[in-house]
């Protein structure tokens, strides 16, 4: 049976730092699209940053790239993302997902990176809340 057990959520100031961990069960995450998403009240949930496990290649959502880190230490079966810079609107549920082969999805006419609807197996989610 697959599990995501998240942990490191909190509540800190602006311009701090935190660092989230996602540990997966069940799974071998060499093989998997392993993801961050957050959901502020009212808005939908957005993915904020995915890691592919066997190449470890990964993407950011615009409003994060340069402040937050994505990666992984397979031996552990643990996801990581580390926060630098927050700031309020950085404030939300963060959920780590996961879900078997890559992180994009393509049929006959496209091709694109999965979303919330295409990964299986969610963490319970952990809060950020950053104050000014």
């Amino acid at each position: 049976q697959v599990a995501l057990v998240e942990s490191g959520g909190g509540s800190v100031q602006a311009g701090r730092s935190l660092r989230l961990s996602c540990t997966i069960f069940g799974v071998d995450s060499s093989y998997i699209c392993m993801a961050w998403f957050r959901q502020a009240p009212g808005k939908e949930r957005e993915k904020v940053a995915h890691v592919y496990g066997d190449s470890g290649v990964t993407y950011y959502d615009e409003t994060v790239e340069g402040r937050f880190t994505i990666s992984q230490d397979q031996a552990k079966s643990t996801m990581y993302l580390q926060m630098n810079d927050l700031k309020t609107d950085d404030t939300a549920m963060y959920y780590c997902a996961a879900n078997w082969g890559a992180c994009s999805v393509s049929g006959s006419a496209y091709s694109r990176w999965r979303e919330a609807g295409d990964f299986k197996y969610w963490g319970q989610g952990t809060q950020v809340t950053v104050s000014s």
